[in-house]
């Protein structure tokens, strides 16, 4: 069974192609449904978030191309607008990759711990939809221990380096003392909760959060000592707010040009500092030509990200170790299993051979014929019959050109460290 990973992220594509291939909640179960469908694999997990979506599949080993025009295909957009942009791992390759995924090794924000989290909800909805089997499910769980590894013994994950950290950081040099701003966070997300952490820590003391329900929304605020709204009350509490930072997993905009220009009339000229975290997109791109606003995606944080990533490089090199050493090792698992299936059928083989001719001794015995010749034609039968196969497949492949074979042989019999005069001497010992 061969392993492949199929995917784009912010290296590969920009966030305009990124947000037409992302997966919303609503149609994950669609798409695990046609997903093995359509592709033939035996085993799918999907990862989506704004950074990237990744297909991870067990199956045929030349389903690639077939998992592209489904992918392409979910969602309605030509093959070729793909093409360039996605990355196709495979069996060792894929294992490692999805390792350093999990370790924040692939990540925007070298080492951040929230893409983990990601993974394992991926996990989670795989098996929720009966698509992840024996294979991804030995992978997932290898790939979290390994990822844990990194964590406790790397000093990867020890300065607060995320898009939420960056965000808030491109915030500060907008506003000299952010005390003296209010906040609306749209969302109530991981990524919302750890800006809302940040902001405070930074001075920001007044909170608005807004989302798709109220509970979820007053829940975060109350850590803050905010207010929680829906996101239809938004227009209302607009004008009042500096600090605009988005992540909801909505397929369609959430805050559009007309809400901020009408806000804009009542601010003085008072600035805008906007974040859309999300993709697909949150805010409409338009936004981004009004004066007084400074709008930014996820793609416009690489600058600052990269200034705060050099205190983990040493410590992402030390993770690269760990993450081959448990590449290797999954693969080392994977092909003892692989052998633990091939001699279980060996021995089942073998045994059939066994029952056969004890059968036939156990009904020449009840005949009255001679013990001694019954089990000398027992084990003679059972000779036979055990090398008979071996030796016309080793005949065969001998005649076609593979010496190899028989070399195998003499290594699976140690035929090499017999020797004729010692059989007897060797017969003795068995």
């Amino acid at each position: 069974m061969a392993l492949i990973t199929l995917g784009i992220n912010h290296r590969t594509a920009p966030v305009e192609i990124r947000e037409r291939v992302a997966f919303t909640p609503e149609r994950m179960a669609e798409a695990f449904k046609e997903l093995r469908l359509a592709t033939g694999t035996t085993e799918a997990a999907i990862l989506s978030t704004c950074n990237r979506t990744e297909l991870y599949l067990a199956g045929d080993d030349d389903c690639a191309p077939a998992i592209l025009r489904w992918l392409a295909g979910f969602h309605q957009m030509p093959v070729a607008d793909l093409e360039s942009a996605i990355y196709l791992h495979r069996d060792g390759e894929a294992v490692r990759h999805m390792m350093r995924v999990a370790a924040g090794l692939d990540s925007m924000v070298l080492g951040e711990p929230q893409i983990l989290g990601q993974l394992k909800d991926a996990y989670a909805l795989a098996r929720e939809h009966g698509a992840s089997g024996t294979f991804l499910t030995r992978l997932f769980e290898h790939t979290f221990s390994v990822a844990k590894r990194v964590r406790t013994e790397t000093a990867i994950g020890e300065n607060p380096v995320s898009v939420a950290y960056a965000a808030v950081s491109m915030a500060n040099h907008i506003f000299s003392d952010m005390a003296n701003n209010r906040a609306l966070l749209i969302g109530a997300g991981k990524t919302i909760e750890l800006v809302a952490r940040h902001l405070s820590d930074a001075g920001v003391s007044e909170f608005v959060v807004a989302n798709r329900t109220l509970e979820k929304a007053q829940a975060l605020a109350d850590q803050y000592g905010g207010r929680g709204i829906v996101l239809s009350e938004i227009p209302q509490y607009l004008r009042d707010v500096d600090i605009v930072i988005s992540s909801t997993a909505s397929p369609l905009p959430i805050l559009g040009k007309g809400a901020v220009e009408r806000a804009l009339k009542k601010r003085k000229h008072r600035p805008y500092f906007m974040v859309d975290i999300a993709v697909p997109r949150d805010i409409e791109p338009e936004v981004a030509r009004l004066d007084d606003v400074y709008l930014y995606t996820v793609d416009d944080l690489r600058q600052v990200i990269e200034e705060n990533l050099r205190s983990r490089e040493g410590a992402a090199r030390e993770a690269e170790h760990l993450i081959m050493a448990g590449t290797q090792d999954f693969l080392s698992q994977i092909r003892a299993l692989d052998a633990v299936s091939t001699l279980k059928q060996y021995r089942e083989r073998a045994e059939l051979l066994r029952d056969v001719e004890v059968s036939k001794a156990i009904k020449a015995l009840g005949n009255g014929g001679d013990p001694e010749t019954i089990l000398r034609s027992l084990a003679r039968g059972l000779t036979n019959k055990l090398i008979h196969q071996p030796s016309v497949q080793v005949r065969k492949a001998t005649a076609d050109g593979r010496p190899e074979v028989t070399e195998w042989l003499r290594e699976l019999h140690q035929l090499e460290s017999l020797d004729p005069q010692d059989a007897p001497h060797t017969l003795e010992k068995l």
